[in-house]
């Protein structure tokens, strides 16, 4: 166990950002599924901008990778535009 104050308030601290982040990240997550089974393009347009700025949101404070979230919206475009 940690002896010092810092080392102890470090350890609160990481676990209510790893709460945070899994709350944030399963959120996207099912929003990213949710996108995924829409049939109607209308919706999906619509539903789009909402999962995008969730991915950007997690990729701006180092929970998702950079890459990972370009990879992410990209496929997710790509996806909508194929739609009928």
């Amino acid at each position: 166990m940690a002896n010092h104050k810092s080392s102890l308030k470090r350890i609160r601290q990481n676990i209510v950002t790893r709460l945070a982040n899994r709350y944030y990240k399963k959120s996207a997550r099912t929003a990213i599924q949710k996108l995924k089974e829409m049939e109607s393009k209308a919706d999906a347009v619509k539903f789009l901008p909402k999962v995008v700025g969730m991915i950007d949101r997690l990729s701006k404070k180092n929970t998702w990778h950079k890459n990972k979230a370009a990879n992410l919206k990209s496929a997710l475009m790509t996806r909508i535009a194929k739609m009928a």
